[in-house]
């Protein structure tokens, strides 16, 4: 018998049949998530000889509900899973976390989704609590080092295959140790099919410079993340940097404590965005204004 929500298997003629690694070329989508359209019963497919064939029609099915990995997709309960998380991070609960995300992964939310709507605003959750005194330095770093750790794991089944779109060259400020931020961009940013160049926190002006020119033609834009304001002096400097290493590279300003498009401006940005997909969405826009 049959069990609700498992693969099924397809009397139809194998010789049309396509793989898993294909499925995900023709949906746009990571190979992981085509595998867990399989499990989850919401993609037909039979196995044979170790690997999940399915039939090019059936993939109508996912299409139209289908979101581009670089915009926004809803998944259930946001706001509870962003509490539970929350609570986990501050645990140092790394297990626990994952289970939190795996549970949204499995109900056929994007990694990228789960990145800026659960894992991000617990942060900033945790981040504010900080601030008003409400937790100790102690309990965000301890809740940093789990969510460093889960951005990786998440890093690793989001990567969108197929051609890319472009180079981002992405760094934290100078003196600005703060890499998280611009480590949960990249993810989002490579899911909707960029090449990053990530160069962490606490990177000097030159070196953003230097890793700008480098790219060459394909550069889109370079990023500058700021998480404290402490480290406000330091932006404008890169900012000119890289304009002369990169001529017409557009500069994106933002990070934790760059809360408007004005703020950006103000520290020499040419955009700034609120979020991982409004900096999607702010490339496509320079994009194509310069098509």
């Amino acid at each position: 018998m049959l069990k609700r929500g498992m693969p099924v298997e397809v009397s139809r003629g194998a010789d049309a049949s396509i793989d898993l690694a294909e499925v995900a070329r023709r949906l746009g989508v990571h190979y992981m998530t085509a595998y867990r359209y399989v499990r989850m019963g919401r993609l037909p497919a039979v196995q044979r000889a170790g690997r999940w064939w399915v039939q090019p029609e059936d993939l109508d099915t996912l299409r139209p509900g289908r979101t581009d990995p670089g915009q926004r997709r809803a998944h259930p309960q946001p706001q509870s899973r962003r509490r539970a998380l929350r609570a986990r991070l501050l645990a140092g609960d790394e297990p626990g976390a994952w289970r939190i995300i795996e549970a949204q992964l499995f109900a056929g939310a994007e990694p990228a989704t789960v990145l800026v709507e659960v894992v991000a605003a617990a942060l900033r959750d945790i981040g504010d609590g900080w601030e008003r005194g409400e937790l100790t330095v102690g309990d965000e770093h301890r809740a940093t080092a789990v969510a460093v750790r889960l951005v990786g794991r998440l890093g690793a089944v989001s990567t969108r295959p197929g051609r890319r779109r472009g180079t981002v060259v992405l760094a934290s400020a100078p003196y600005d140790s703060h890499a998280l931020p611009g480590a949960i961009l990249a993810t989002v940013l490579r899911g909707a099919g960029y090449r990053v160049v990530e160069l962490g926190g606490d990177t000097p002006a030159d070196a953003v410079g230097a890793a700008a020119a480098a790219v060459g033609a394909g550069l889109c834009a370079v990023g500058i993340s700021v998480g404290a304001r402490e480290r406000f002096d330091a932006v404008p400097g890169v900012a000119t940097v890289v304009r002369d290493a990169a001529p017409g590279t557009p500069v994106l300003i933002g990070g934790p404590a760059v809360t408007s498009a004005t703020f950006a401006a103000e520290l020499g940005g040419d955009g700034w965005a609120a979020d991982g997909f409004g900096v999607v969405a702010l490339l496509r826009d320079i994009a194509g204004g310069s098509a």
